[in-house]
């Protein structure tokens, strides 16, 4: 008998916010040995290979204090305190930064930008400074800038501890064919954590993305949602029961909000009208997505719920970046 996502109210303390910061499931194993680089774009490989050696190359030594205790220029360094891969979905930056964290042999962190953000707002900056002191490698996946508060937040918390020795890892995703505009989001990027934009090493890599078996294919769709579902522990909910829930949980609770699931069922999913709506459902796409929950969808596409009014707007990469998501995961088993 199905469950009902919309009956899920998870209780997350900010301990378990801060355990949970580790590669999602299906990034367990992640090496750079096990990363498959495209031979039609070099830039994976060597991509890889520089990711390795920043890793290989040990922690970062904090900044030595000048005359008056002021801290010397980040410059005079010769140790890179992050690394910044800049590129389109599927080419396998995930997997790449999971392989970081696995080859950092110190205490490190793996999470996403807005997991780091949630744990900010659960314990303040300063508690969360706290907590992640002492660590020697902190990853970031899929880093935003298009929160000016969360971003600042973040490039505080980057800038407090490389301070300390700490180093980053950080992903952001640029949209398939978009020529030039993943250089304007490492450009972006590096305007934003200003004063450490020297010590940040950006990586692009190009190709093409992996989820997509056909540059014309979309979600699946079915007539019958409940006949369709998979065994296992499953979900069914209207499309808009769901949507309508997501705005009463905070998106850093979605990871337990479809903890232990095989498959989520949606009716009659249709196209957005409230943005909001959409970022919220975009955030739920991200963690199904590393959970690797299946999704089970009548009605549009769910590739295809974003207007172009949206699509053609400041947060036309998650969209995108959903949309890749949600058809690699509405394949037949």
């Amino acid at each position: 008998m199905p469950e009902h996502l919309v009956d899920r109210d998870p209780r997350v303390t900010p301990q378990q916010m801060a355990a949970s910061l580790v590669p999602p499931p299906q990034f367990t194993e992640a090496s750079f040995d096990s990363y498959r680089p495209d031979t039609d774009y070099p830039s994976q490989a060597s991509v890889r290979d520089a990711v390795a050696a920043f890793v290989a190359a040990g922690p970062a030594a904090a900044p030595r204090r000048g005359l008056f205790g002021r801290r010397r220029p980040a410059a005079e360094s010769a140790v890179r305190s992050g690394v910044y891969l800049d590129g389109g979905f599927g080419v396998g930056k995930t997997h790449l930064l999971a392989a970081a964290y696995h080859a950092e042999p110190g205490r490190k962190t793996f999470g996403t930008f807005i997991e780091y953000t949630a744990l900010v707002g659960a314990l303040g900056f300063q508690g969360t400074v706290d907590l992640l002191r002492g660590t020697s490698l902190v990853c970031i996946d899929e880093f935003e800038l298009d929160d000016p508060g969360d971003t600042m937040v973040m490039t505080r918390l980057i800038k407090e501890l490389s301070e300390t020795g700490t180093r980053f890892a950080a992903t952001s995703n640029t949209p398939p064919g978009a020529l030039g505009e993943g250089r304007f989001a490492a450009q972006d990027f590096l305007r934003e954590i200003q004063a450490m934009s020297d010590r940040f090493e950006t990586l692009r890599i190009d190709g093409l993305d992996y989820r997509r078996r056909a540059v014309d294919e979309s979600a699946a769709v079915v007539a019958d949602v409940a006949a369709s579902l998979p065994a296992g522990r499953v979900t069914l909910d209207d499309f808009d029961a769901v949507v309508a829930h997501l705005g009463s949980v905070h998106p850093s609770k979605y990871v337990a909000l479809v903890e232990g699931l095989d498959a989520v069922g949606l009716t009659d999913a249709h196209p957005f009208a409230d943005q909001t709506d959409a970022l919220r459902w975009v955030a739920l796409v991200d963690r199904l997505y590393d959970a690797q929950v299946r999704i089970v969808a009548s009605g549009t596409p769910l590739d295809r719920v974003y207007p172009e009014t949206m699509l053609s707007g400041g947060y036309r990469k998650k969209y995108l970046r959903a949309a890749s998501r949600v058809v690699a995961l509405s394949r037949p088993s």
